[in-house]
């Protein structure tokens, strides 16, 4: 029933310290998908779109309250409207 952790021997800190399992695997899932769109471009000003991720004000303010299957399906839709646009 308990979780198994990765082998984290050849990732020692060099002044000795263990990592901390739980930070070392979710060190492992950053920048998946179902991380934030945010490009850092925000703007609802006129409705409730973002012109920089393509969420709904609704959807940006719950994001961290969504499950992943919830973050998928905005995923989906927000890559078949062109988002999310950085400037560049």
């Amino acid at each position: 029933m308990g979780a198994k952790l990765r082998d984290m021997s050849n990732t020692l800190p060099q002044d000795g310290r263990t990592p901390d399992p739980v930070c070392a695997d979710a060190s492992q899932n950053a920048f998946t998908a179902t991380d934030s769109p945010c490009v850092a471009v925000c703007s609802t000003l006129f409705d409730e779109i973002c012109r920089g991720c393509g969420r709904t004000a609704t959807e940006v303010s719950n994001w961290v309250f969504m499950t992943d299957e919830e973050k998928q399906v905005v995923w989906q839709r927000i890559r078949a409207q062109g988002y999310p646009r950085r400037k560049g």
